[in-house]
């Protein structure tokens, strides 16, 4: 989404962040396929893994969840749901891509993390056209 946002010339607009629901990771940057998989579209991914937190539902005016279990860890962050209208599945602003929630490819080749980034992709201009910004 970064990519796509600096590249609409929207960075001074959009602020994106990137957060697991579980404590896997933390301070680790983007897994090495992954970064392999989003140079080859031209981008360069930077950052170090960090969890979720509650605080994130008040401070995000938009909360992407990549599957139904991210979605349901999410969620029990906010008991009092005061905050579930702001938490959208990822696949939903997909245009191009049928699928419903976005695989894991951790245990499987490169060939995963490809269509996960032409997944995101579709996804995040998807989401940056609903926006209209």
């Amino acid at each position: 989404m970064r990519y796509l946002v600096e590249e609409a010339g929207l960075s001074d607009r959009i602020i994106c962040d990137s957060a697991g629901t579980s404590s896997y990771h933390i301070g680790s940057p983007p897994d090495r396929r992954m970064q392999q998989a989003a140079r080859a579209k031209g981008m360069t991914l930077t950052g170090e893994a960090r969890q979720f937190r509650a605080e994130d539902l008040e401070a995000f005016d938009l909360i992407l969840a990549m599957d139904r279990q991210n979605y349901r860890d999410i969620l029990l962050l906010d008991p009092e749901r005061r905050f579930a209208d702001k938490v959208k599945m990822m696949c939903d602003y997909c245009t191009e891509y049928p699928d419903r929630e976005v695989p894991d490819p951790y245990y499987g080749g490169g060939d995963g993390f490809r269509y996960v980034v032409e997944l995101l992709q579709d996804a995040c201009s998807g989401l940056l056209r609903e926006m209209a910004v």
